[in-house]
């Protein structure tokens, strides 16, 4: 039986409502965050799916030196405590340092632990006793049934609500793949299963000083996670792809959301009437 995970007054997890995380890559402004939470609180709340607005406050691992970064913690973590306090919704952000642990939780309801960093034993312990939730992302770089010694480093401080998220594993140069086994194995140490299908649809580097990305492909990575059984969907969207700061090429647009979520929310509530999709492969 699976772990439900509380956040805030949301209840995720096994025989739960497929759930959303969703919002820019980067806080790119005060302004441009509010619009985005308000627009995206808004149609989630109307279809009645349960929701977390994310963006970070920095992206400590962009491709080129010269790449926005963000506003930094301390700017960051006040936009992420409005768009809480006005919109009444939980938020989640990435933390990258021991340092920024503390802070981040006591602002955001899920703290974020990066693919590229899923193996820093000092960052999950901190991020495990900060009492928040701790969303794990798989590296691109680990097995799915390695994650489970991330998921122990958390487990070891007592704090057992846990998110576990998969994001593609490196396919050759400038490429990722998601193996769809990999969910039902990852969901096989009982924690709530997040498939991340923009950051699945990523080109790393695939423009040179830049990512790339496919995004005519997420709808079709959305559905086949709702299908195979996960419990939640994570996203970038924005309202300018194009225009974005970072991570624009494998963003949804916004104008393109609602139809999206509508589709994988009655997907999801077909896929649960069925007897445990996503169960553990047998040994």
């Amino acid at each position: 039986m699976g772990h439900v995970v509380p956040v805030g007054k949301l209840r995720l997890g096994t025989g739960q409502p497929l759930f959303l995380i969703a919002g820019p890559c980067v806080i790119e402004n005060e302004r441009h965050a509010l619009m985005m939470a308000e627009r995206l609180a808004t149609v989630t709340r109307s279809l009645r799916i349960p929701y977390i607005f994310k963006a970070s406050f920095d992206k400590a691992n962009r491709t080129s030196l010269d790449s926005y970064r963000g506003p930094g913690l301390k700017r960051g973590l006040q936009i992420l405590a409005r768009i809480k306090r006005e919109f009444g919704i939980p938020v989640l952000t990435d933390v990258h340092e021991v340092a920024q642990v503390k802070p981040a939780a006591e602002v955001c309801d899920v703290i974020q632990i990066p693919a590229f960093l899923c193996r820093q034993t000092d960052l999950l312990l901190e991020a495990g006793r900060s009492g928040a939730v701790v969303n794990i992302k798989k590296g691109q770089f680990l097995s799915p049934w390695d994650i489970g010694h991330a998921l122990e480093k958390v487990k070891r401080t007592r704090n057992h609500r846990i998110l576990v998220t998969e994001r593609g594993s490196t396919f050759g140069y400038n490429n990722l793949v998601v193996d769809i086994r990999g969910l039902a194995v990852m969901k096989g140490f009982g924690f709530p299963v997040v498939l991340d299908v923009t950051h699945a649809l990523q080109l790393p580097g695939g423009e040179g000083r830049k990512s790339g990305g496919q995004p005519q492909f997420i709808s079709t990575l959305a559905r086949a996670g709702v299908a195979a059984g996960v419990d939640g969907l994570f996203m970038e969207v924005h309202n300018r792809p194009e225009q974005a700061l970072s991570d624009g090429a494998n963003a949804l647009p916004l104008r393109q959301f609602e139809h999206l979520a509508m589709d994988l929310r009655e997907l999801g509530k077909f896929v649960r009437k069925l007897d445990n999709p996503l169960r553990p492969p047998v040994a």
